[in-house]
């Protein structure tokens, strides 16, 4: 969506990428003509996976990512911020301050309860020691956050995971920035490898 992952030099091997950096109405707020170019080139891709989406700015992705459930799930979201405003221009438009809104209200198979989990993690709810994003941080470790994670998933069927934040260049981000966020983007990606 951004040029976050190029700046930071962070491309795993046989992660496969959607480009979507030309698509306009994207920032922030995600206009109803780049939404339905979104799904469709999320539809043939794997729902269970671990789905990397840019930045904070994108975090609305969570929300097209669990219209593809099949089955009563539950999100877990760890972020520094709730996500669950009501969009500042109205009309329902979908952003990345009003997605969990917007979840709840229009998708029946987020439910509180249920065995099958979806986990939604923004890297601003980590500490600035363990990653840099465009947005005001919470004071979590990677520790922590790892620690969370597998209480919530212990003996619970994980059916997605999706983690965004970061920051680009565009956005003031330099190279210990990136370093910083290469570094924790590995640790959770041999994590999730291996559960």
């Amino acid at each position: 969506m951004s040029n976050m992952y190029s700046d930071e030099g962070w491309a795993p091997e046989g992660v496969p990428v959607c480009d979507l950096r030309k698509l306009e109405g994207t920032c922030c707020y995600c206009e109803a003509e780049a939404e339905a170019v979104i799904v469709r080139t999320f539809k043939d891709l794997p729902l269970n996976a671990v789905h990397w989406i840019d930045g904070g700015d994108y975090h609305y992705l969570s929300d097209i990512w669990m219209r593809r459930l099949d089955q009563e799930t539950r999100m877990i979201l760890f972020d520094n911020h709730a996500d669950d405003q009501e969009p500042a221009f109205g009309g329902g438009i979908l952003s990345c301050g009003s997605w969990v809104a917007h979840s709840r209200r229009n998708n029946p198979l987020l439910v509180p309860d249920s065995d099958n989990i979806y986990l939604s993690i923004d890297l601003d709810y980590l500490s600035t020691d363990y990653a840099r994003t465009n947005w005001n941080q919470g004071s979590a470790t990677l520790q922590m956050l790892l620690d969370q994670v597998e209480e919530a998933i212990r003996g619970k069927n994980l059916v997605a995971v999706d983690i965004c934040g970061g920051i680009s260049s565009a956005q003031g981000g330099k190279a210990e920035d990136f370093s910083i966020n290469r570094r924790t983007r590995d640790i959770l990606l041999d994590y999730f490898k291996a559960i």
